[in-house]
């Protein structure tokens, strides 16, 4: 009977969350600005709810040494991306290049892998009882996340498989936000804005005008 309340609960918080997410994803900008804090409070409320420690949650030191490599990999192909883009004629500079905005975004970027780990894929690993197709549902739903920007989408679905993959090992989050948020940042600079709209995705991406 507990293992079966459990299953419910899971199932529940994985359709609740990730409706929350696509909802404030697919508003317009007035309305996703006054329910995007609300989604941040839900889904980190229902994280907490369990009690989980900071070991738990990625953000001890069990792991960190071990997956530091992530960061200087993270910027090697960065560096790389800038290099082909700016032989491709693709590179350009950020469209809010201001100190706070990129901090904003890779603090994002730390809270997306505390969504990606800590909220989605313990729940899949509960319901599947095995890791793999635990690490698919949850990359499918943070890539799906980013439609109709076909470009972040793929982008977002290979960087979902390592993340689920290597926090499955490392249990350590502070490497994968840090990447993610780089990784973020080189894209945005070498891919046209045309092409990913100013990194935006749902309503956003279909509204945008250059």
């Amino acid at each position: 009977m507990a293992s079966e309340r459990g299953t419910i609960r899971d199932r529940i918080e994985i359709v609740l969350g990730y409706g929350l997410i696509i909802l404030a994803i697919w508003l317009p900008t007035r309305a996703q600005q006054m329910l995007s804090p609300v989604v941040l409070v839900v889904t980190f409320g229902i994280v907490v709810a369990r009690c989980p420690s900071r070991q738990e949650l990625g953000f001890g030191l069990r792991g960190l040494i071990r997956s530091l490599w992530i960061l200087p990999a993270a910027a090697v192909l960065g560096i790389v991306g800038v290099l082909v883009a700016r032989h491709l004629g693709t590179f350009h500079p950020l469209f809010h290049p201001e100190l706070s905005h990129i901090a904003g975004y890779v603090v994002w970027t730390i809270y997306q892998q505390v969504l990606l780990n800590d909220y989605f894929l313990p729940r899949f690993s509960r319901l599947f009882g095995s890791d793999a197709p635990a690490v698919i549902a949850t990359t499918v739903l943070f890539a799906a996340a980013h439609l109709p920007n076909l470009w972040l989408t793929a982008a977002t679905f290979a960087w979902g498989l390592f993340s689920c993959a290597a926090f499955r090992r490392y249990h350590n989050l502070y490497a994968l936000g840090l990447a993610q948020g780089l990784l973020g940042l080189c894209f945005a600079v070498c891919v046209p804005d045309a092409i990913h709209h100013h990194m935006r995705v749902g309503l956003g991406y279909l509204r945008y005008r250059q």
